[in-house]
């Protein structure tokens, strides 16, 4: 990491502004956004020339009733059920867009599971403790941060689960 958490003035994501504000060391990573393409984490994985599982897409959930933040790896999809069981409810499915963009302040594509507008539980697929670096939205489009698995999941206060599968 070659950010060591410093003051910033000006520029930064909530997402970035977190990480300083925790001391948390962080590398940022912008690549063109291609307004087509129809999965994020892909789309940076490729623009950014990364494995697709090292870098991580911030779906916004809704297991019973409350809103959780499930984190999986670029090459694979999120397993609800797997997730339900993970923080011990019983249905899970896909929050609204609109209600996505509400609870964390963020837009679509955009998602980070830092700095979110209110405290939401994090889930983080399990495969994230094998990487050496985890890559993830900055809070924008077209931006990327990579941080250490064991920071993301400080602060996230999140837990690990095997909750991705292989996509079909």
């Amino acid at each position: 990491m070659t950010k060591k958490a410093k003051k910033k003035h000006g520029g930064g994501t909530r997402a970035t502004v977190s990480l300083e504000r925790a001391g948390i060391p962080f590398d940022t990573h912008p690549y063109e956004v291609d307004p087509r393409a129809d999965s994020y984490a892909v789309e940076a994985a490729a623009a950014l020339d990364l494995p697709e599982q090292a870098v991580f897409k911030t779906l916004v959930t809704i297991v019973d009733d409350q809103p959780v933040l499930a984190l999986v790896p670029a090459s694979t999809q999120l397993d609800l059920k797997a997730l339900a069981n993970s923080v011990g409810g019983s249905k899970a499915h896909m929050a609204d867009p609109h209600d996505a963009e509400r609870l964390t302040g963020y837009v679509l594509g955009g998602i980070s599971p830092i700095g979110t507008k209110r405290s939401i539980a994090t889930v983080v697929d399990s495969a994230v403790v094998d990487l050496p670096l985890v890559y993830l939205s900055a809070g924008k489009r077209g931006l990327q941060v990579s941080l250490l698995p064991e920071d993301l999941l400080t602060v996230t206060a999140a837990r690990t689960a095997p909750i991705g599968r292989r996509r079909d």
